[in-house]
């Protein structure tokens, strides 16, 4: 092998471990939270936050109905947010105590989650001006618990209306790279179990940025 040769291959390996490195630092854990694990009970509140570095905050006509569900009967059952009591548009977001984070770059999120009806279950944000934000990207019903990961990148986003809880225009080129709480909605009424959404767990991977 020549030096020229040799120099190459050293170079295009230094380059593609300084690509990974970033990906790994970009993709880091910022939070997750898979609910406490205590009996059933509605409406849903901090106590049922395992992660005590996040604070809850419930959105919405509906946000009394959103029950911390848990069947001890049913074998391997989560301890899961359920919005089938809710009679209005709900909300729910997570806020780290200390941090907000970066979701620019690989920025993604995944969780866990068994919708029903027509429900489709979507990403929420609050930027530092006030901003809610909800996602076009969506997860639907399923018969079984699925898990999702979405990329924050090729997702577009609309206002949200987070007294009402309803979408509204299209925002032009949000900027992600300091956002305050992230949560979740379906943008509808409850329909008990046969209209409803359910959320297990959630992960959110980004770069904190102290507050």
């Amino acid at each position: 092998m020549t030096l020229l040769m040799r120099l190459s291959a050293t170079m295009s390996a230094a380059l593609a471990v300084s690509i990974l490195a970033w990906g790994v630092e970009d993709k880091a854990l910022f939070f997750r939270e898979n609910w406490a694990e205590s009996p059933a009970e509605m409406p849903i509140s901090q106590k049922h936050v395992a992660n005590q570095e996040l604070s809850l905050e419930v959105w919405g006509p509906g946000q009394h109905g959103i029950k911390k569900s848990n069947h001890p009967w049913i074998a391997n059952d989560p301890f899961y947010v359920w919005s089938g009591p809710c009679p209005g548009n709900w909300a729910v977001s997570l806020k780290h105590r200390r941090s907000d984070v970066d979701l620019t770059g690989g920025a993604r999120i995944r969780w866990r989650s068994k919708q029903s009806g027509f429900r489709e279950l979507r990403i929420i944000l609050r930027l530092p001006d006030g901003t809610w934000l909800v996602s076009d990207a969506s997860e639907g019903p399923s018969e079984e618990w699925r898990v999702r990961e979405f990329e924050l990148g090729k997702i577009r986003w609309r206002v949200l209306d987070i007294s009402r809880v309803t979408e509204g225009k299209w925002a032009a080129s949000p900027d992600l790279g300091r956002v305050e709480a992230v949560g979740f909605t379906d943008l509808m009424p409850g329909g008990l179990s046969d209209a409803c959404s359910r959320l297990d767990w959630i992960e959110v991977y980004g770069r904190a940025v102290a507050r």
